[in-house]
C-alpha cells in the first residue's frame, strides 16, 4: 500500500536521508511538520549535556571539596574517583566535539556550520532585532528562523570558544600530575600563555560559571520560544523536527521550502 508524501516531507527527505515523521499539529493555527535534526546531532546534544553537568559538579568538588569521607583515603579514594569521573567526562566531551565538527560539513542545511555562525549581514541585522525582541523592546514582528536564530548562533559560538579554552586548560592541569608525560608535553605551553599554572587553574574555574549561566538561560529561552511560537521547539531536540507555521517567511529555509510551506493542501 503506497502513501503519498507531503511536499514538505519530501523536502525533508532530501536533507541527507532524514526520514520524516508525521506528528499531530498544535491545537490551533496552520502548521507543517519539518524535520530539522539528524539523530546523531540529537544524540551529541544530550551526551554533551550529560558531560557538561558531570564536569561542572565534579570540577567544583575538586576545586573545593564540599563533603568528605572519614577513614583511610586509600580505601574509599574519593577524590581520586571524582577526578577520574571528571577526566572521563572531559574525554567523552572532546570526542563528541570532534564528531560535531565533522557534522558541520556533512549535515543538512540546519546542521552545517553556516547555520551556527552569524556569517551574513542579514544575520547581523536580525541579531539586533532578535535581541530587542527578547528584551521586549521590538514592536515589529521578529525574523523567523526554522533552525538557530542569530542570538542562538552567537551564543553557541561563544560557548564553543569557552569549551575549547576549558579543554586546553583542563588538559594542562591534568598534565601537572605527570611531569614529562604525554599531557604535560602536549599542553604544557597553555600555562605559559595564561601566565602560570595558578592563573590557568583560575581561568579554568571561572569559565565553569559560563556553563552554569548558559544552561538556565538556554532552557528559559527555549521554553519562552515554545510558548510564544507554539512550534515544538523544545521537543525538536528529541523528535528531530518542529512545526513550521504557514504563511510565514522563514529566513533560513532552503530554496523552495517557504513556497512548499505556504501551499494549501488540495
Amino acid at each position: 500500500m503506497s502513501t503519498t508524501l507531503d511536499p514538505v516531507e519530501k523536502t525533508a527527505r532530501s536533507y541527507r536521508g532524514v526520514s520524516p515523521v508525521k506528528r499531530m499539529p498544535p491545537p490551533s493555527g496552520e502548521y507543517k511538520w519539518v524535520e530539522l535534526w539528524h539523530w546523531p546531532v540529537r544524540a551529541m546534544h544530550w551526551v554533551s549535556v550529560a558531560c557538561i553537568v558531570t564536569l561542572v559538579v565534579t570540577g567544583l568538588y575538586i576545586g573545593n571539596p564540599f563533603f568528605l569521607r572519614g577513614g583511610d583515603t586509600g580505601v574509599h579514594f574519593l577524590m581520586g574517583t571524582v577526578r577520574f569521573v571528571h577526566v572521563t567526562a572531559a574525554a567523552v566531551l572532546v570526542a563528541t566535539g570532534i564528531l560535531r565538527v565533522y557534522w558541520l560539513f556533512i549535515g543538512n542545511t540546519f546542521e552545517r556550520w553556516e547555520s551556527l555562525f552569524p556569517v551574513t549581514k542579514k544575520d547581523w541585522r536580525n541579531l539586533v532585532r532578535q535581541f530587542k525582541w527578547y528584551l521586549m523592546m521590538e514592536t515589529d514582528e521578529v525574523p523567523h528562523y526554522l533552525g538557530h536564530n542569530p542570538i542562538q548562533q552567537i551564543s553557541y559560538t561563544g560557548l564553543y570558544a569557552v569549551a575549547i579554552v576549558q579543554v586546553l586548560t583542563g588538559f594542562a592541569l591534568y598534565g601537572q600530575a605527570d611531569p614529562g608525560g604525554f599531557f604535560f608535553t602536549m599542553f604544557g605551553w597553555v600555562s605559559g600563555v595564561f601566565g602560570g599554572i595558578q592563573s590557568t587553574r583560575f581561568i579554568h574555574h571561572v569559565l565553569t560559571w559560563a556553563f552554569l549561566i548558559f544552561l538556565p538561560v538556554h532552557v528559559y529561552l527555549a521554553i519562552r520560544a515554545d510558548l510564544i511560537e507554539r512550534s515544538g521547539t523544545i521537543s525538536s531536540i528529541i523528535s528531530g523536527g518542529r512545526f513550521a507555521r504557514r504563511q510565514t517567511n522563514w529566513v533560513d529555509a532552503p530554496v523552495g521550502l517557504n513556497d512548499l510551506l505556504n501551499e494549501r493542501d488540495s
